[in-house]
């Protein structure tokens, strides 16, 4: 078999049953497992999957710029936002993290809600400006594929305050590796701001479900709320774990 007609196979698998074991896979196509783990490296450093021990998973899309990704899945980012926004209640300390998901949900929560909402992305507390809303920005390393602060300072911010409900922004949401996302530094902040937070939920848009990156931000059962869209299927995913929202 030649290398792309393996490749083709390999990514035809993977999006079929959404894992790749290499042993499995060099016993069904009668070749070397090092043949298999060599053709999964490339395909990860071309970003077309994620390599874990023994195989590999499927690599989120959702590592592009942010130019790139306020264009991606529109129409369920704007469902998953309004589904989202019913989470919120008058009182409560609210902790959004960046993204263009979050940014939606910042559009379609109440301009006359009061609420705090405390963020590290000048993004969403710009898209602030005219709401009711107390907004208290964490400072840091901006860090401009997220747009959002990073870095020892953020993270010292971040220790200093509690949340009754955090918005967490993932790359990719997996049953067995958790949440991930694309970045070291991002996922330390991540998990700053979840430990910080009585109760997280995240908004999945279709293509981060079941996807991996590359940095471990959080298990699964540190979630209260998944939020995805209507006809999502989360196969893998166990009955009694998050909350989950079909928008």
């Amino acid at each position: 078999m030649l290398t792309e007609q393996r490749r083709r196979e390999i990514l035809a698998r993977l999006k079929r049953d959404g894992r790749i074991v290499a042993k499995q896979m060099s016993s069904e196509l009668n070749l070397s497992e090092d043949t298999i783990r060599r053709d999964l490296r490339d395909l990860a450093a071309e970003g077309l999957l994620t390599r874990v021990h023994g195989g590999a998973l499927p690599a989120s899309p959702t590592i592009a710029n942010l130019a790139g990704r306020r264009g991606m899945a529109s129409g369920e980012k704007q469902a998953l936002a309004r589904a989202g926004a019913k989470l919120v209640e008058a009182g409560q300390t609210v902790f959004i993290d960046g993204g263009t998901t979050n940014l939606e949900l910042v559009r379609s929560l109440s301009r006359d809600l009061d609420i705090t909402i405390i963020t590290h992305s000048p993004t969403i507390a710009s898209a602030l400006e005219g709401h009711h809303a107390a907004v208290i920005l964490i400072g840091g390393t901006l860090y401009k594929h997220s747009m959002v602060a990073v870095g020892a300072a953020a993270i010292a911010d971040i220790a200093r305050i509690r949340a009754d409900l955090c918005f967490i922004g993932l790359t990719g949401l997996h049953p067995g590796e958790g949440g991930t996302t694309g970045d070291f530094e991002e996922a330390a902040v991540k998990r700053a701001i979840l430990a910080r937070s009585a109760e997280a939920a995240v908004l999945l848009t279709s293509e981060k479900i079941g996807a991996v990156s590359a940095h471990a931000v959080c298990a699964l059962d540190r979630l209260a709320t998944l939020v995805v869209p209507a006809g999502a299927q989360l196969a893998g995913f166990p009955q009694h774990g998050p909350s989950v929202i079909h928008a």
